[in-house]
């Protein structure tokens, strides 16, 4: 299912909606950054973080306290959150504005000291991209779209296998589609396809 907006402009069916903030918050994800390839290792970590958050939850909670998440993580420097101590996690976790659930908050501690781990921020964005699949034409509707490649799986094993948690098959595809390292958008959606 596809939406056209005022602007005469359709787009993948889940940023649809009426006019309004949230609408808007869909929108210019969907318009701006969803599928747009993502190479920095720091914003790599971000939306690995952010996927994790979102588990369970609705992405829109995500995108309406991100700038919350980036303030309480110190803007997902890697090193920076790395040496969190067991003081940040408590601070974390009385932080209204974000989504205080120890399981994640330890689980993006632990994921940064990883990404540290390999060496440098480009590390993880070359360890992560090492996994995305050649180019594939756009599926017609959002229900020919997996939750999970074989390739996502691969991922998942690799990154628990370094230490990396919260972080499985689908959690690893929608961090994959957010990237630009699948392109999810539909064979009608307005938004170009990546290049090369």
């Amino acid at each position: 299912m596809s939406d056209m907006t005022d602007q005469g402009l359709v787009r993948c069916g889940w940023a649809q909606g009426r006019p309004g903030p949230d609408f808007e918050l869909y929108r210019d994800y969907h318009d701006h950054e969803w599928g747009r390839p993502v190479r920095g290792g720091a914003a790599l970590f971000e939306r690995m973080s952010l996927e994790a958050f979102q588990s369970g939850l609705s992405w829109l909670i995500i995108l309406r306290k991100r700038e919350n998440f980036r303030r309480a993580f110190s803007g997902f420097d890697i090193e920076k959150v790395a040496g969190y101590t067991d003081a940040d996690v408590q601070r974390l976790l009385a932080d209204e504005g974000i989504v205080r659930n120890r399981a994640k908050i330890e689980a993006t501690i632990a994921n940064a000291r990883a990404a540290a781990d390999l060496g440098s921020p480009q590390d993880l964005s070359e360890l992560l991209w090492s996994f995305a699949p050649p180019p594939r034409p756009r599926f017609a509707s959002l229900a020919e779209i997996p939750s999970a490649s074989v390739e996502s799986k691969a991922m998942a094993r690799e990154l628990k296998r370094r230490g990396f948690r919260f972080v499985g098959p689908t959690t690893a595809y929608a961090l994959m589609q957010a990237t630009g390292m699948v392109d999810d958008h539909i064979r009608d959606c307005w938004v170009p396809a990546p290049a090369g």
